[in-house]
């Protein structure tokens, strides 16, 4: 091992501000509540914007990963959800400023929730979603918790929702077809519901918010190849398109005053803030430096956004970017100072060639020139609707410390690509994605950037599915493979999962009766016997997406055969670890393992 290793148990320890779920400013613009895992654990903090040098208070602690605050509209209490044991079963909590006191709202709530909820205009209520009935829908509950009432019910699984600013409809964005979204309005007191709509056909469309007078929504839909905004009026029922071309334009945010609407711009693996002035041909970029930026938020004076960034040699961090200056400033600060001297790996951004000639958008890591060939990982991100991106990913810097190449392909059914790219696996899941993540290893050892005889694959959720299809698949071109919170059988995984993730897999994989032999085809546990790389499987107990029960049958399969297979199973932890202590025994035993078959002996 080289001896600039840089130590991955201090990189797993580096707190990151989380960026998935969304935090929140106060109503008076003065203090800004998100979730940080700065104790080892998921919890609530809030920061003092009129004191820059005040550090962050944390007002949550005990059980559980605390995430989504948001502010009721007087300011005096914050809502957040709690997820107990990773299950992703959220509870919805509030939290009294003046009393301190914390209150369970869902206490026997007989479903799980989603992550997402919303204050009414007035404070006296809140939207949530629960799939007590089987499949997620729409409900409000007085703010002091009691009994909740239906407001949408549609076929489809809902994911998000948003109060109108009068406070008489709901904004609901649901999963529909395929990989879409639609965007709902629901009348609070019953009445016909309206999908936003292009020409008479529903729209795949994101991330819709209502403009601050209620007149209109923005929204994110890749309806014209990329993402693009749109603007939809009510009144007309008509969608004016703000912006075209390459990269997906997402997350859209108005200004309280009406007079701006930031969004997110991604291409080639970064993001950059833009502002567009309405009125005006006027748009503004911010950076802080080449990375992601997350979670776009205004100021309630209009004068500022903050946002949530990170790139390889900067976690997750808050930062406040003036409208009226320009100037960009830090809020909190996340990388301890034993590794503020490190210097960090930069990805190359480049397309590879798939098996088929189809450029494969990817990001390549390398360590320094040793004068021979060094062993590689090919890393596969789970999803699959996702991407890799330039980005703080704490387990790449330890391996190309230790001299290794990785290789990050965004296989045919990543996002950020388009939409024709995003759909291209579509029914074809385990088939042309596996060979983009295979001829990851073709392109390495062809060109001479990596040992052929010492390449491994690992990934995460779909990436560890892919992991095993590329094991099973291609077997010789493997050294070793780590499959983190995998599935393996299409049947047994979909019939073990949740109710939302059931409809994503026959939206895009077909019905299990009628694709039968696809889905046997597909399913890596009834080919085990072609492996012959070792094999890890890591897991956790609670988790509703890739159940456990599939690693442990896998494990049961592999070594009745005889094949070299190491498990690793967390009891108190689901799909994506919430505990600290675990992420970090987690990816210390996936290092060492394929260390075992990368890494000669000195």
């Amino acid at each position: 091992m080289n001896k600039q290793t840089i130590d991955l148990e201090s990189l797993l320890k580096t707190p990151c501000v989380d960026a998935e779920h969304p935090f929140d400013i106060s109503p008076g613009g003065t203090r800004v509540a998100f979730s940080w895992n700065k104790s080892g654990h998921w919890e609530i903090y809030e920061l003092c914007l009129d004191d820059p040098e005040m550090p962050a208070r944390q007002l949550t602690s005990g059980e559980g990963g605390k995430f989504s605050p948001r502010y009721s509209p007087d300011g005096d209490r914050l809502a957040y959800m709690v997820d107990f044991d990773g299950s992703e079963s959220f509870k919805l909590f509030v939290h009294h400023f003046t009393s301190g006191e914390r209150i369970n709202l869902t206490p026997d709530e007989p479903g799980a929730l989603q992550p997402n909820f919303n204050w009414s205009p007035d404070g006296k209520h809140i939207a949530f979603i629960s799939n007590r009935t089987g499949c997620f829908k729409t409900y409000i509950m007085p703010a002091s918790g009691g009994a909740s009432r239906l407001v949408l019910d549609t076929p489809y699984p809902d994911w998000d929702v948003h109060w109108s600013p009068d406070g008489l409809r709901l904004l609901v964005n649901a999963e529909t077809h395929g990989q879409d979204f639609g965007a709902f309005i629901a009348p609070i007191e019953g009445g016909p519901v309206k999908q936003i709509t292009d020409e008479n056909s529903p729209l795949n469309a994101h991330e819709p918010r209502w403009s601050p007078d209620g007149s209109s929504i923005a929204f994110a839909s890749d309806a014209r190849g990329y993402y693009d905004i749109g603007i939809y009026t009510l009144a007309t029922g008509e969608v004016a398109w703000l912006t075209q071309g390459r990269g997906d334009k997402t997350s859209p945010t108005w200004s309280p005053d009406g007079r701006r609407l930031a969004y997110l711009h991604s291409e080639e693996g970064v993001t950059r803030l833009v502002v567009h002035e309405f009125g005006t041909a006027d748009l503004s970029t911010y950076q802080v430096e080449l990375g992601l930026h997350y979670l776009p938020h205004f100021t309630p004076d209009s004068d500022a956004l903050l946002c949530v960034f990170d790139n390889p040699s900067h976690p997750d961090d808050l930062w406040w970017f003036s409208l009226k200056d320009g100037t960009i400033r830090q809020l909190t600060t996340s990388l301890p100072i034993e590794l503020q001297g490190v210097s960090f790996a930069m990805p190359t951004v480049l397309r590879i060639p798939g098996m088929d000639g189809a450029p494969v958008p990817s990001l390549l890591y390398q360590p320094p020139a040793t004068g021979e060939l060094p062993p590689a990982v090919v890393l596969v991100h789970g999803g699959p609707n996702w991407r890799f991106d330039v980005m703080w990913y704490p387990l790449i810097q330890h391996m190309v410390s230790r001299g290794w190449v990785v290789l990050q392909p965004n296989y045919r059914g990543s996002t950020g690509y388009g939409r024709e790219w995003q759909h291209a696996s579509r029914f074809d899941l385990g088939g042309v994605d596996t060979r983009d993540v295979v001829a990851g290893a073709n392109f390495l050892a062809q060109n001479g950037l990596a040992d052929p005889t010492r390449i491994a694959v690992t990934g995460t959720s779909h990436g560890g599915y892919l992991t095993m299809t590329a094991l099973t698949q291609f077997p010789e071109v493997w050294a070793a493979g780590s499959a983190v919170v995998p599935f393996l059988n299409w049947f047994t995984s979909n019939a073990s999962s949740r109710d939302d993730l059931q409809y994503w897999d026959h939206e895009n994989f077909g019905d299990p009766e009628t694709n039968h032999d696809l889905w046997y085809e597909r399913s890596p546990f009834f080919f085990l016997d072609r492996v012959s790389a070792p094999v890890q499987l890591i897991c956790g107990a609670n988790d509703p997406r890739c159940p456990a029960s599939e690693s442990i049958a896998a494990r049961d399969a592999l070594q009745a055969l005889g094949k070299p297979v190491d498990i690793v199973l967390y009891p108190d932890e689901g799909h994506s670890f919430l505990k600290t202590e675990n992420v970090v025994d987690a990816a210390l035993r996936r290092v060492s393992f394929l260390a075992k078959t990368l890494e000669r002996p000195d």
